[in-house]
């Protein structure tokens, strides 16, 4: 099983993870680092068989605003967010994030392993 959290911090960085969604699917993961329910979330997704773009939300408060405004998803953390063609095809939080329910959404959306 291969897991890569690639921290991203700004807009910049998404922008390029929404331009990447055309070609496949993209995970992000907004994770709280004080939040119990986060930390649970994390270790679901440390078990997602591929890459997800993990924003600290503490360390990265404007861009997960960004995220927010731009995609018309409301923040929560934890939360999880599939792109695809630059819109949000699946997205989920709190105890809804497991890697079973991510993996799903990524077959759906049209990617095998990322």
């Amino acid at each position: 099983m291969e897991k890569l959290f690639v921290r991203i911090t700004d807009k910049q960085s998404f922008e390029e993870l929404a331009a990447r969604s055309r070609e496949r699917p993209i995970v992000i993961f907004k994770h709280s680092l004080t939040c119990p329910i986060s930390s649970a979330a994390y270790d679901e997704m440390a078990q997602f068989d591929g890459e997800v773009a993990l924003i600290e939300v503490q360390r990265a408060r404007e861009l997960s605003t960004e995220i927010e405004n731009r995609l018309g998803v409301a923040h929560e953390s934890p939360q999880v967010i599939v792109l695809r063609n630059g819109q949000v095809f699946w997205k989920a939080s709190h105890f809804k994030v497991t890697a079973d329910a991510v993996t799903n959404a990524v077959k759906q959306a049209g990617g095998g392993k990322q």
